[in-house]
């Protein structure tokens, strides 16, 4: 366990995170919503710390990232735990079904041996993937200042749900940011993936704003998140943005707690084709 960043200490031995925006306060014992930030003895510490669950060298575009040294091979970490709770999580086994303890289970690697492993391999990259990154954000701090330092680019694959201060400490370390916007409703983020559109929104326009390398990916699934006036409102908030921005839309498949068809490719399709109206770059994936 580390000592976790962003918290405040409050009374009766509780702590109030402050690293996203559920801003959960903690009792003595327990944990947050995320599952993986633990108040000890009236301090709030990092359990997925030096415990990642998975990590594999993939190609870059799976993170998905299509303009960001294609071609290449990323060393992709990531561990247990979401600030969300979508109903269709398509990663849902790391994300939402597991228990504290399980952390004692899970073979430590620290971030010198991430560097290490990289070092040995020849890899110049890193993602933080797979679950949400701003739950286990010591962690990937530490390893993105030690990439920093020996040139090997970072890439962070987020929901964005993670408040301005933290972003802002983190941003100088990564070089590449995939967003995931789940929709251009505040309600469905409330109703169907307990989450904040707006902190989001905010993430998205500091990462464009800072002129990281930004991609957006949106993950379409049909009489869900489909309605085409959202979907038009979405495509031109990025395009205000920057129209260079890139935009993946996914295919879905049911997961978790919903059960639904696969997104139907013609609607990829049309959303594509409507989606390159204002933006220069609209790739279609998981078909």
């Amino acid at each position: 366990m580390k000592e976790a960043s962003f918290y405040i200490t409050e009374n009766k031995g509780r702590v109030k995170c402050v690293l996203c925006p559920k801003f959960c306060v903690i009792p003595e014992g327990s944990v947050g919503v995320c599952g993986t930030r633990e108040n000890f003895s009236g301090k709030l510490y990092a359990l997925s710390y030096s415990k990642p669950v998975a990590i594999h060298l993939d190609p870059i575009e799976k993170k998905p990232l299509y303009h960001f040294h294609p071609g290449a091979k990323i060393l992709s970490v990531g561990t247990l735990g979401c600030n969300l709770n979508c109903r269709f999580c398509q990663n849902f086994d790391i994300s939402q079904q597991f228990e504290k303890e399980d952390f004692d289970n899970i073979t430590e690697v620290t971030p010198e041996q991430i560097l290490s492993i990289c070092k040995k391999n020849g890899y110049k990259f890193v993602a933080f993937t797979y679950n949400e990154p701003s739950v286990f954000f010591e962690y990937m701090f530490d390893i993105a200042s030690l990439c920093k330092e020996n040139g090997i680019g970072t890439v962070s694959v987020s929901n964005g749900q993670i408040n301005e201060e933290p972003l802002l400490k983190l941003i100088d370390y990564i070089d590449a940011f995939n967003i995931d916007l789940k929709s251009f409703n505040a309600d469905f983020y409330k109703k169907i993936c307990g989450g904040d559109i707006e902190t989001t929104k905010r993430a998205i326009e500091i990462i464009s704003g800072k002129k990281k390398h930004l991609e957006v990916t949106f993950l379409l699934i049909e009489d869900l998140n489909d309605d085409e006036d959202e979907f038009d409102s979405m495509c031109r908030y990025i395009a205000g943005l920057d129209k260079n921005t890139v935009l993946h839309i996914s295919r879905a498949f049911p997961r978790y707690k919903m059960d639904f068809e696969p997104t139907p490719v013609e609607l990829i399709d049309r959303f594509q084709k409507h989606a390159s109206r204002y933006l220069n770059y609209v790739y279609a994936g998981n078909i």
